[in-house]
């Protein structure tokens, strides 16, 4: 399955694995697996996780980070909507939609 990442949600990401790396090296590197290990749960289920918000957008907690991949599959493309902090107000990404 492919993806694509919604530019905001790029410009979140990298904006964490940049600041993680400035508190510690390596750090961004381990925040950046976790992105990655919940990008390929999503890739490899889509389906599987549940919906939070209508149409048919979920959610992926990070294991280790306080983060949320936020997505939806549509037409056989994940479209990762936000790399959302979960102590951020819940619904800031919704106009992505």
């Amino acid at each position: 399955m492919r993806y694509r990442l919604h530019p905001e949600a790029a410009a979140e990401h990298k904006r964490q694995v940049a600041w993680y790396e400035e508190r510690q090296a390596g750090l961004g590197r381990r925040y950046h697996a976790e992105y990655l290990s919940a990008l390929a749960l999503a890739l490899a289920a889509p389906h599987r996780y549940k919906i939070v918000r209508q149409p048919a957008i979920r959610r992926i907690g990070f294991r280790v980070f306080h983060f949320d991949l936020i997505y939806r599959e549509a037409g056989g493309v994940v479209e990762v909507l936000a790399v959302a902090p979960q102590r951020r107000e819940p619904s800031y990404w919704a106009s992505r939609l």
